[in-house]
């Protein structure tokens, strides 16, 4: 059995709940056996809460909408390149660590090789993050990630209005032991928001993390 979370969009103060769902795991790297355990996380989840509309988000994402939506593949404006850049590519490359960063090299290539760089892991502790000429903290926790993935989706108003159609979200590549941050709790986090009529707080890091956290 293995047990995996699925975010949904709330009405108390704390925007996100996290539902727990236990499930048969099937076993294997392939994207079909994904798929299965994302069919099996869903099934679980609408058996308690019939009335919701769920969504994966990933690469793995059976259904069209959620693959846009991966952070591999929403992408953010970013004026210093001059062009759109993944979620993904900027998370990683704003990062800043004790020895190195941020390496902003990393908006001009694929999130694949964004994730995997091997300065990620060399250039000791995490300190932070810089984007745009702004530094960002490390804390809360999810903050920087939410944030960066919200506002993205402000700018891909097509995208935001079908998300808006769903209100619970997975990613089956998301492990709570070996992560954090998680689109799928991000996207919560954007139907929140957007039903509490606050999303214009993303315009401000600051005031985001004061209603988001």
């Amino acid at each position: 059995m293995a047990n995996r979370p699925v975010f949904s969009a709330s009405e108390r103060a704390h925007l996100v709940d996290v539902f727990p769902v236990e499930f048969v795991w099937n076993k294997g790297l392939a994207p079909s056996q994904k798929q299965k355990n994302i069919v099996a996380i869903h099934d679980g989840f609408k058996r308690r809460f019939p009335e919701k509309n769920i969504l994966e988000i990933s690469s793995k994402s059976l259904n069209p909408l959620g693959v846009k939506l991966s952070a591999f593949n929403l992408k953010k404006f970013v004026p210093s390149v001059g062009k759109y850049v993944s979620v993904e590519c900027i998370y990683q490359g704003a990062k800043v660590f004790a020895a190195g960063g941020p390496y902003t090299d990393l908006y001009l290539g694929t999130s694949r090789a964004a994730k995997g760089d091997s300065r990620l892991k060399s250039s000791g502790a995490l300190r932070g993050f810089s984007f745009e000429g702004k530094n960002y903290p490390l804390t809360p926790v999810t903050a920087f990630y939410d944030w960066l993935y919200i506002s993205a989706l402000v700018e891909n108003k097509e995208l935001a209005d079908e998300l808006l159609q769903y209100d619970s979200f997975t990613d089956i590549e998301f492990s709570p032991e070996k992560s954090k941050n998680c689109q799928a709790r991000a996207a919560a986090c954007f139907v929140a928001l957007h039903r509490k009529g606050l999303l214009e707080c993303v315009n401000d890091f600051e005031q985001f993390v004061k209603i988001a956290y």
